[in-house]
């Protein structure tokens, strides 16, 4: 055997196996502009959200603003002063009860060219906007009052969760601050939940606990406290 046909048998793996290397490198790029690809698609393919905003000055609270979006039961809400600094804050909203506030949002047609407003001469009521978010398309609706059945419904919805977060504010200030002042806390509590105001009263039961079980508040609370959340679990 010649020495060129030797040296031929002898680069041959080594030739095929740069080869193969070779290749899987070109094959890298690849790889990773279909991934790319595939996370764009999913930032585009996100779930929808919806925003509720109300601006009343003059009144407490003046800003009220609540994000829910349709495939995470984290939310955000910010609730403050027009003269306060902007403040993000999170919370959880429901898989029922998301369901519930964006079938009312399908019901009107996503907002979009929705004309909900009374157009009649009433007090001001504060300004209150509806806005639907998902990818490029964004819609909004603004109005004083309304009498659409499916906005007034959302509208109870989205000021019942900002109440109850006022709510939930304050029990967790008097806790921290004001012991004595717990028992009126629990009183406004009590007094919203019997009104049926409150889209998830069962968020509260992690602060109706402690206090019933703190021997630092007053009896009065503490008993209050263990029957609104003996009832709120009963009602679940």
């Amino acid at each position: 055997m010649n020495l060129s046909l030797r040296i031929s048998i002898l680069l041959t793996p080594v030739l095929l196996s740069y080869l193969a290397l070779s290749s899987t490198a070109a094959a890298v790029p690849a790889s990773r502009a279909m991934s790319s690809a595939e996370l764009a698609s999913s930032a585009g393919a996100a779930g929808a959200k919806i925003t509720f905003r109300r601006i009343f000055k003059s009144s407490t609270p003046e800003f009220i603003e609540i994000t829910v979006r349709e495939d995470s039961d984290e939310s955000t809400y910010e609730i403050r002063q027009l003269d306060d600094d902007p403040e993000k804050l999170r919370f959880e909203v429901s898989a029922p009860l998301r369901a519930k506030m964006f079938e009312f949002a399908g019901q009107l047609n996503h907002f979009q060219g929705q004309d909900l407003d009374v157009h009649r001469k009433i007090a001001n009521l504060g300004e209150k906007t509806f806005r639907w978010e998902k990818g490029a398309e964004v819609h909004e609706a603004t109005f004083n009052y309304t009498l659409n059945s499916a906005a007034t419904q959302l509208l109870q919805v989205f000021e019942g969760l900002a109440r109850q977060q006022e709510l939930l504010m304050l029990l967790e200030r008097r806790m921290k601050y004001d012991r004595l002042g717990i028992n009126d806390a629990l009183l406004q509590f009590e007094s919203d939940l019997n009104r049926k105001l409150l889209p998830e009263p069962q968020r509260a039961l992690p602060a109706l606990d402690q206090i019933a079980s703190d021997t630092r508040f007053v009896d009065i609370a503490r008993q209050r406290a263990r029957a609104v959340a003996e009832r709120i679990r009963h009602q679940s």
